[in-house]
């Protein structure tokens, strides 16, 4: 199957002309011809099934012959906030697995004890493009500019909110926690964790202070080990 990210794509029209990038990588790359089939993804759940009508490197043109709107839809909403690692090909490795198992939305969020304070979304949100047409998902995850985490956990939400952290204290298992079929807000911190006046700041703003295990993951684990197990328990 081969398949491209349409963005721009309308619905009610039953052709489509490719960008010149997507149009270069049919022809040039793929050595797509008049005739071939193709798959389209509108990022916002539609998938629409296609025939190449001219193979042009520059502006490929498609007959659109089937659309199928909320293409493998999830039953909940998972919204992830984690805080960038200071090797941030970690959490660009995060993002591409996330999308693979399925999140809708991601936020990158500054700590006091961060130490990476910025990040280029442009970039990441590439990988992320990558990840749903390499494992054919017709939603594309929203990921947000880094932000405070102050002003993160005052933001409303509406569904379960939680934090996960290493400090001594009552939590319990993300697992015994969930309530199926809803949405979801999980914080995951920095590699030195979330301060104590932060996870106080977000037990204040309506979060849940929950366990992800035993070991002491990872920050990208630990978020990739979060999106699992919500997936998981909503199948």
């Amino acid at each position: 199957m081969q398949l491209f990210y349409t963005p721009d794509i309308d619905p009610k029209l039953s052709e489509y002309f490719l960008s010149e990038e997507e149009s270069k990588h049919a022809v040039r790359v793929l050595r797509l011809n008049v005739g071939d089939a193709v798959t389209l993804i509108d990022g916002i759940g539609g998938l629409y099934n296609a025939k190449i009508m001219d193979a042009h490197p520059k502006r490929t043109i498609l007959q659109i012959n089937s659309v199928t709107q909320e293409f493998n839809k999830r039953n909940h909403y998972l919204h992830i906030a984690i805080a960038p690692t200071k090797n941030l090909d970690r959490v660009e490795w995060f993002l591409e697995k996330a999308t693979e198992i399925g999140i809708d939305e991601i936020s990158l969020i500054i700590c006091q004890r961060s130490e990476r304070k910025e990040a280029k979304v442009e970039r990441l949100d590439k990988i992320i493009t990558s990840a749903i047409k390499q494992s054919i998902k017709a939603y594309h995850p929203v990921l947000n500019t880094p932000v405070n985490f102050n002003h993160f956990v005052r933001q409303p939400f509406d569904g379960q909110k939680f934090i996960a952290h290493c400090d001594e204290g009552q939590k319990i298992s993300l697992a015994q926690s969930i309530e199926k079929q809803n949405r979801y807000l999980i914080l995951i911190g920095p590699e030195g964790d979330f301060s104590p006046t932060e996870v106080e700041a977000a037990l204040q703003n309506g979060y849940k202070a929950i366990t992800l295990g035993e070991s002491r993951l990872r920050t990208e684990t630990a978020a990739l080990e979060a999106c699992f197990e919500v997936n998981f328990l909503n199948r």
